[in-house]
């Protein structure tokens, strides 16, 4: 469906990617997998064409893109239906099979209010179920995501977990990033971790470590360059890193006075 070969990217005289590989096949879910920062989503803008490589060759074998940004400019004039009903049409469905598709969507993820809520009044995490919504108005050859679960409410999790699953099984190719492990876990078919602009595992389980911690001195755990997410909890922080890239942050934790309570690879 699409593939990156020998991909290289640079602005200026930053390097973003170096030598990424990647094919994505129809009926597949990837995960891409990495700290912030790492290139995950410039691998993103990559597969759907809104970026170019410096080096290497982009090929891509679909009629029908759906993309969901890492951020969503929502238009602030519209209602939900009314937003959906006039990117449907851009697109070239009807104005009714817009329309149909729009509340069909909106309903399965639940958003608060109903399609005729305005644009203006919607939370970040209920705008991003619109944001879901446009990238499905056409059934997608390949659906693209940056983090679309950041914000929504554990029912729109399980709802979009489907929704992609749908997709896959219709013959999407689907690319995904997220930081939840368990996301990871129960959504993905194939993991690929990104670690410094650098593909550099892929396997058919997310290899990732979750280290349990009693907070000691402040730590801004999210300038460690391992670091994928932290959860804070009953009192603990959770990280979550690739496995065998937890030392690091273990030793950080300790010279902070942290205590560390359990440490467990999850599969």
């Amino acid at each position: 469906m699409v593939r990156l070969q020998k991909v290289s990217k640079r602005y200026g005289r930053r390097q973003i990617l170096t030598d990424v590989d990647l094919h994505l096949n129809a009926g597949e879910l990837v995960a891409l997998i990495g700290a912030n920062g790492s290139g995950k989503s410039t691998v993103l803008r990559m597969l759907v064409g809104l970026s170019h490589p410096s080096e290497g060759s982009v090929q891509r074998d679909a009629r029908v893109v759906g993309y969901v940004p890492d951020v969503f400019a929502s238009h602030d004039r519209l209602s939900a239906s009314a937003y959906l009903t006039h990117m449907g049409r851009i697109r070239g469905l009807s104005t009714r099979a817009a329309h149909d598709r729009a509340h069909e969507l909106l309903d399965r993820l639940a958003l608060p209010g109903g399609a005729s809520t305005p644009m203006r009044k919607l939370s970040k995490g209920n705008a991003q179920k619109v944001a879901l919504a446009q990238a499905l108005l056409e059934p997608p050859e390949l659906l693209v995501l940056d983090e679309p679960w950041a914000g929504l409410d554990a029912n729109a999790h399980s709802t979009l977990r489907a929704l992609l699953t749908e997709a896959a099984a219709q013959g999407a190719a689907v690319a995904f990033t997220e930081h939840s492990a368990e996301t990871v876990r129960t959504t993905a078919t194939r993991v690929c971790e990104i670690n410094h602009g650098r593909l550099t595992t892929t396997s058919e389980q997310p290899s990732i470590t979750e280290v349990s911690l009693i907070p000691g001195a402040d730590i801004d755990w999210t300038q460690h360059p391992d670091i994928i997410d932290v959860r804070r909890e009953d009192g603990h922080v959770t990280l979550t890193l690739p496995t065998g890239r937890h030392d690091a942050a273990l030793l950080t934790a300790l010279n902070h006075g942290w205590s560390v309570t359990t440490v467990r690879r999850v599969k």
